[in-house]
C-alpha cells in the first residue's frame, strides 16, 4: 500500500521526514502484547466507572457496549492506517498524509497537551495514594519522585518502557481476571462464605431512564482512552505491521472481558446506588460484598499501578509524538536530537509539561487548572474523528492506485467508517445538552480551532520557505 504513493509527494513526505531521525527498535513483541492487554486498563475503569454505575445503573453495561463498539471501530481503522504506514506519529501522521500538514499539527499537538496533561494527573492521584499509605509525608515529594523515576525511564532506553508496561499490565491483567473470577463464582453461588444475589440487583435497569444511560455513555467513552498508544508504539518494535496487527485483532474480546464483563459482575453483586460503588470505587465495594479480607488495600495496589502505569505509557507517547511532530517539520527544530535511539529532549519536554501541571493543581485547583483540564476533555473524540476521516480518504485513495492490500482492513468500508464517524457526532451533540460536559465540549473546540488556525500558518510559511 504504501508503495504506490510515491507519484504523490505531498502524501509521502510525513514517513520520509519521520525515517531522517531514527529511533531504536527497543520493543518486543511480548512488550506490545502486554501493552496493548494493559493500555485498555486504566485507572479510570478501577475508579471512575463508580460515577457512571451511580447514573446508569445496570445499564452501565450496555452504555460500555456501544462505546466499545465505536472504539472497536476506531481501533480498526487505525490499525488498518497504522499497518500500511508505521510511524510514531501514528494518528498524526496519517491526518498529516491524508488531510494536509495543519491536519497533522492539529491532531498532534492536541494529543500531547492532552498525553502531558494527564501525566500530571495521574501523578496527582499516585501521591495521594502513598501519601494516604503513609501519613506525613508530603504528597508532592511522591509526584515529583514518580515523575522523576519515569522520566529517567524513558530517558534511557525504549526497552525499560517496555519492562515497565510489561509488569505493570501483568499486575493489572492478572488482579481484574481474578476479579472476574470470584466475581463470577460468587454470582454462580459456588464461591464458599457467599450467596448468590441472582438477579435482584438487576430488577431496575434503567433507574435514571435515558437521561443515566446517557450520562453513563458519555462516562465510559473516555474510560476507554489509552488504546492508542500501542500503534506509538508498534513503530519502534522488531515487527511493527505484525504487532499493530495483532494489538487490533485482539481488541475485541480485551474490551468484552475487560470492561463489559466487569461492568456486568459489578452490577450483580452490588446495588447500583450503594454508596460505596462512588466512595470507594466499585472494584472494592463488589469485594467487600464477598467478604474478602483487605480487599481495599488490594486494589489500592492494583489502582497505584495502573496510575503509575499511564503515568510511564503518556511520557512515553507524549514524547513520541512530539518527536514525530518535530520530524514531519511541524515543531521546533530544537527538540528533534536523537541520542541512543531516544528523543530525549522531547522526552524531557514532556515530563517538564506534566510536572507543571502539577503544580498548576496546587497554585491554581479553581480557575488555570480547571480551564486545563476543560480544555482537553474531549480532545481524544477529536482524535477519534481524524482516524476515521484519514482511514475514508486513504483507504479510497488506495484503491483508486491498485494499491496492496495491508495486513489489517477495516471491516464493511465505506459503511462502519461512516457509521462511527456519524457515532463520534451523536457523542459530541450529548455533550452539548449536558451541563457537566457542555464546558469541556467548548474548551476542546476552542483548542482545536486554535490549532487548527496555527496548524495552517505553519503550513504557509513552510511552503514559502
Amino acid at each position: 500500500m504504501p508503495s504506490t504513493t510515491t507519484r504523490q509527494p505531498p502524501q509521502q513526505a510525513p514517513q520520509q521526514r519521520e525515517q531522517g531521525v531514527p529511533l531504536a527498535s527497543g520493543l518486543k513483541q511480548r512488550h506490545l502484547s502486554m501493552i496493548a492487554l494493559g493500555g485498555v486498563i486504566g485507572a479510570g475503569l478501577f475508579v471512575g466507572s463508580g460515577a457512571g454505575i451511580a447514573a446508569a445503573g445496570p445499564s452501565i453495561v450496555v452504555a460500555y457496549a456501544l462505546s466499545g463498539l465505536l472504539v472497536l471501530l476506531v481501533m480498526r481503522m487505525l490499525g488498518e492506517l497504522s499497518a500500511a504506514y508505521p510511524s510514531s506519529g501514528s494518528f498524526s501522521a496519517h491526518a498529516e498524509r491524508a488531510i494536509g500538514p495543519w491536519a497533522g499539527f492539529t491532531v498532534g499537538w492536541s494529543f500531547w497537551i492532552m498525553q502531558c496533561t494527564v501525566v500530571g494527573l495521574e501523578g496527582i492521584g499516585a501521591g495521594k495514594i502513598v501519601s494516604g499509605w503513609l501519613p506525613g509525608t508530603p504528597q508532592w515529594a511522591w509526584v515529583a519522585l514518580f515523575m522523576v523515576v519515569f522520566c529517567g525511564a524513558n530517558l534511557a532506553a525504549v526497552k525499560n518502557f517496555g519492562e515497565f508496561e510489561f509488569w505493570f499490565a501483568a499486575l493489572k491483567v492478572g488482579a481484574i481476571v481474578l476479579f472476574l473470577v470470584l466475581g463470577a463464582l460468587a454470582i454462580a453461588g459456588v464461591l464458599p462464605g457467599t450467596h448468590s444475589p441472582g438477579t435482584s440487583h438487576l430488577t431496575h435497569f434503567l433507574p435514571n431512564g435515558a437521561q443515566g444511560l446517557v450520562l453513563g455513555l458519555l462516562a465510559s467513552v473516555f474510560a476507554y482512552g489509552g488504546l492508542e498508544t500501542v500503534t506509538i508504539a508498534a513503530a519502534e518494535s522488531e515487527d511493527p505491521v505484525r504487532g499493530v496487527a495483532t494489538a487490533v485483532r485482539t481488541t475485541m474480546w480485551r474490551i468484552a472481558l475487560f470492561y463489559i464483563g466487569s461492568m456486568a459482575v459489578v452490577v450483580t453483586l452490588v446495588p447500583w446506588n450503594s454508596p460505596e460503588v462512588v466512595a470507594r470505587g466499585p472494584y472494592v465495594a463488589a469485594l467487600d460484598s464477598l467478604g474478602i479480607p483487605g480487599a481495599g488495600r488490594v486494589m489500592d495496589v492494583v489502582v497505584l499501578a495502573a496510575l503509575l502505569s499511564a503515568m510511564n505509557a503518556n511520557i512515553y507517547g507524549s514524547s513520541r509524538m512530539l518527536h514525530s511532530l518535530v520530524g514531519r517539520g511541524l515543531g521546533p527544530k530544537a527538540l528533534a536530537k536523537v541520542t541512543g535511539g531516544v528523543p530525549r529532549i522531547a522526552v524531557l519536554v514532556s515530563s517538564v509539561f506534566g510536572f507543571a501541571c502539577v503544580l498548576l493543581s496546587y497554585w491554581r485547583p479553581d480557575d488555570v487548572f480547571m480551564w486545563l483540564l476543560n480544555m482537553i476533555g474531549a480532545v481524544i473524540l477529536v482524535v477519534w474523528m481524524f482516524v476515521g476521516a484519514s482511514q475514508l480518504i486513504l483507504r479510497r485513495r488506495a484503491e483508486r492506485a491498485g494499491a496492496e492490500r495491508p495486513a489489517v482492513l477495516m471491516w464493511a468500508f465505506p459503511w462502519l467508517t461512516w457509521a462511527a464517524l456519524l457515532g463520534m457526532v451523536v457523542i459530541l451533540v450529548l455533550m452539548a445538552r449536558q451541563p457537566d460536559t457542555r464546558a469541556q465540549l467548548y474548551s476542546t473546540g476552542g483548542l482545536t480551532l486554535a490549532l487548527a488556525a496555527g496548524g495552517y500558518a505553519w503550513q504557509r510559511a513552510r511552503a514559502r520557505r
